[in-house]
């Protein structure tokens, strides 16, 4: 009860929930501008300042894989004027892969709610032999140590995923890590990588166009931009699920009935036909749910990642 207390706010007087918000509230994204995650915390941010009455401004501070804002965050003031788009890559992969990251999410954050996921798709160059999942194990198998991935850079989500796959498909597979998912997908329309994984929404154009053969999305479920494209799980590993989850937290300490006014808000917002469509163009699967619900989600996804970095040996200073 008291780490709930801490976590929440409890105890708080709920004066102050009744007049917020009442000025500007920042909503820290922790990568540059451009990329999946801006584009889900900008359409969510846009319609909860409609529905707060509060501009609520979208601050992109990136670096080292997201943990330089997400730290930011967490030492702010806990007044619900500082937010934080919480995300796979920062709040379960990052606390296991630096060392000294600077921040506990269980202990550290005031959980708002989920927002949604969005798996990785799994592409490969059209001259690539495989063209199922099936036969791309079957290739690495049978050629160990020759067959690269391309990842947007050592310990991001697409290179964690990348290591679960090998891992989970029993294969070796040699890492090349980008600056980003542009230069890797540049690479990989090149030829010079075979393979790579990459957020659907980068990737879709050129699937589309024939440029990349999109082999399996990397969720439980198809997603809504790649229908015909099977998941990993239901194509040759079963419960195989490398979905990336985007949601709202605040600081620590953060009253618990300003917790729960956002809480409305967000919820409010992901079921507003502006934000499910833009979210669905992104292939974000919308995933709405309470503060505890959000609380439980951020335990079981830090547990899970921890053990895929632990086991990929990449941890970073």
């Amino acid at each position: 009860m008291c780490a709930t207390a801490a976590v929440f706010g409890i105890g708080f007087s709920p004066a102050h929930a009744q007049t917020f918000p009442n000025r500007p509230i920042t909503l820290v994204i922790p990568f540059t501008p451009g990329g999946s995650t801006t584009i889900v915390g900008r359409g969510v941010a846009d319609k909860m300042s409609e529905l707060l009455g509060e501009k609520i401004i979208v601050d992109n501070r990136p670096g080292a894989g997201g943990t330089i804002g997400t730290r930011a965050v967490a030492k702010s003031e806990p007044d619900g004027y500082t937010l934080l788009l919480g995300y796979t890559g920062t709040l379960a992969i990052g606390p296991s892969l630096y060392k000294n990251v600077g921040y506990d999410p269980r202990k550290d954050f005031a959980p708002i709610g989920l927002i949604g996921n969005a798996p990785n798709s799994l592409v490969v160059n059209p001259s690539f032999a495989a063209k199922t999942v099936a036969e791309l194990i079957a290739y690495a198998k049978a050629n160990p140590g020759k067959v690269n991935f391309g990842s947007a850079g050592a310990g991001t989500a697409s290179h964690i995923t990348g290591e679960y796959f090998a891992r989970a498909a029993g294969i070796t597979l040699v890492h090349i890590p980008y600056k980003g998912t542009g230069p890797a997908l540049t690479d990989l329309l090149g030829g010079h990588i075979p393979m790579a994984f990459a957020p659907i929404p980068a990737s879709h154009s050129n699937v589309a166009a024939g440029k990349l053969r999109a082999l399996a999305v990397t969720s439980m479920t198809r997603s809504s931009l790649l229908p015909d494209v099977p998941t990993i799980a239901e194509s040759s590993l079963p419960g195989f699920d490398a979905s990336l989850y985007y949601g709202l937290a605040a600081p620590a300490g953060t009253p618990r009935p300003v917790i729960d006014k956002l809480n409305k808000a967000l919820r409010d917002a992901l079921a507003s036909d502006e934000v499910k469509k833009q979210l669905a163009l992104d292939g974000t699967e919308i995933t709405p749910g309470t503060p505890e619900d959000y609380s439980a989600f951020i335990d079981k996804d830090e547990k899970k990642w921890a053990g895929l970095v632990k086991a990929s040996g990449v941890e970073q200073e």
